[in-house]
């Protein structure tokens, strides 16, 4: 490993210190002003917590175009069922295996803390040709993108925006799908006191999880469908089961990897009940182990008994469950491979008789995300179930003309000798509302090569640092 790659490294640890899980960036956010007048440098920060360092250009280059680098502060923070990480105080583990980076049984938080990391050493190192900066960091992307929501129009005044939180070194980002999300609450009814039965716990675990933007249209099983779909199932057979509780998933844009249900049976349909469940879990676990090979649906029974919520209740949670859609629902036309709209079934619980359902679309097409979302609170809807529907974020439109596009195939190709690969994402990136915000921004976005982000198996590939550095560097010097 070269000494800049370290430097990088030591710099992506510190930031890895600090607690940033979404909504919840004022450590990070201070700790990155400090920094700033650490080094000498003027810093702004916003009442949402965005920061943005100027950075002087070297000597000859001040009159040369202001260009943004920007990422963002908080990170997705999901860790294995035995992980015992606080992500409120504990800092993130990281362990080196060969080429790769990851953590210790959470996620890395690469996404997008390495961008930030580069970003920094971009602004201290002055061995390097540089153009006046403006470091622009934001909160909130991972929850819906409310950092960029929030940003003044005199916060920043670069019109050239790197944006360091794409995830395939060599690639180009230059469109991404806008996105929305559902909220769905339905007020349930418990049984008398008096129905006490036997609790029985059904649990889902083991799945690759993933990004619900990179990974939707891989074969990635949601444990918060295969625990509607073992539910559907068993009432099917056994008509006194009765649902106690249920839980799944951690956030909006990432894949359920985790789910379980409580519900209670007669002893009297027991036997049924075990034998459905034992029927059932083999079948969805048959299917799904080619793709998700760690899958695994258990059945246990709890020492304690919990009050269980109406025969009518437990009918309409199970239906609702089994309407929500997931995964793809359409395909770009014109770009291959390119998943144009998609909807996560992202999270459930209960609390204080309440369930609350929580449905994450993306489209590249407005009209199509506008559909998908109608699908979602049209099933909100046949249950009597109320919904509210955030005000999302925009896409943004590819641009191929783009000046820094062609800009960056050129340094590219004279760097590497290839060319690079150019695409649009069904991820949800902040270029979409700057670009938005910001009229004639000219924008691109790229970094080192993550895999898995948004989940424990998350891992950052090292050799692709030096080579986004490299990369990134002479860009700068061909900004003029």
């Amino acid at each position: 490993m070269d000494a800049k790659t370290e430097k990088i490294l030591g710099i992506f640890e510190e930031i890895n210190k600090i607690p940033r899980k979404s909504k919840n960036e004022e450590k990070i956010s201070n700790w990155l002003v400090e920094w700033a007048k650490s080094h000498g440098l003027a810093v702004k920060q916003d009442k949402a917590l965005n920061v943005c360092i100027p950075v002087p250009a070297t000597a000859g280059r001040e009159n040369d175009p202001t260009v943004i680098l920007q990422g963002h502060m908080d990170m997705v923070c999901e860790k294995t069922p035995d992980s015992t990480h606080d992500f409120s105080k504990d800092p993130i583990k990281h362990i080196i295996d060969g080429e790769w980076m990851h953590a210790d049984k959470t996620t890395l938080g690469s996404d997008n803390g390495i961008g930030i990391a580069m970003a920094l050493e971009l602004a201290i190192d002055d061995s390097i040709s540089r153009p006046p900066l403006e470091l622009l960091f934001t909160v909130d992307e991972e929850t819906g993108l409310y950092g960029a929501k929030s940003i003044e129009s005199d916060f920043i005044s670069g019109k050239i925006l790197l944006n360091l939180d794409s995830e395939d070194e060599g690639v180009f980002t230059i469109g991404c799908a806008g996105g929305r999300d559902v909220e769905i609450k339905l007020n349930l009814n418990k049984e008398s006191p008096d129905a006490q039965n036997p609790c029985f716990k059904l649990s889902v675990d083991g799945l690759k999880g993933g990004h619900s933007g990179i990974d939707i249209q891989d074969h990635r099983e949601n444990a918060n469908i295969v625990i509607a779909r073992l539910l559907r199932y068993i009432a099917k057979e056994v008509d006194s089961v009765r649902i106690a509780d249920i839980t799944g998933g951690s956030a909006h844009n990432a894949i359920p990897r985790n789910a379980y249900a409580l519900v209670t049976v007669p002893a009297s349909d027991q036997d049924t009940f075990k034998d459905v469940f034992n029927r059932a879990a083999s079948k969805l676990e048959n299917l799904a182990k080619s793709y998700e090979p760690d899958i695994k649906i258990s059945l246990s029974e709890e020492s304690e008994s919990k009050q269980p919520y109406t025969a009518e209740d437990t009918k309409k949670v199970i239906s609702l469950l089994n309407a929500l859609p997931h995964g793809v629902t359409g395909m770009s036309v014109d770009i291959e491979g390119l998943v144009e709209t998609s909807n996560n079934f992202a999270t459930m619980g209960m609390e204080n008789d309440v369930l609350t359902l929580l449905s994450s679309q993306r489209s590249s097409i407005e009209i199509q995300l506008e559909y998908i979302v109608s699908k979602v609170e049209s099933v909100a809807e046949l249950a009597n179930a109320a919904y509210e529907t955030n005000e999302g974020y925009p896409g943004w439109e590819p641009n191929p003309k783009s000046n820094i596009l062609a800009l960056c195939k050129n340094v590219h190709k004279e760097l590497y000798g290839k060319e690079p690969h150019v695409e649009a994402i069904h991820a949800g990136l902040e270029c979409g509302l700057i670009g938005a915000k910001f009229d004639n921004m000219d924008m691109i976005s790229f970094g080192p090569t993550l895999k898995n982000p948004h989940s424990p198996n998350e891992k950052l590939h090292l050799p692709s640092v030096p080579k986004v550095w490299n990369f990134t560097v002479e860009l700068l010097k061909a900004i003029k």
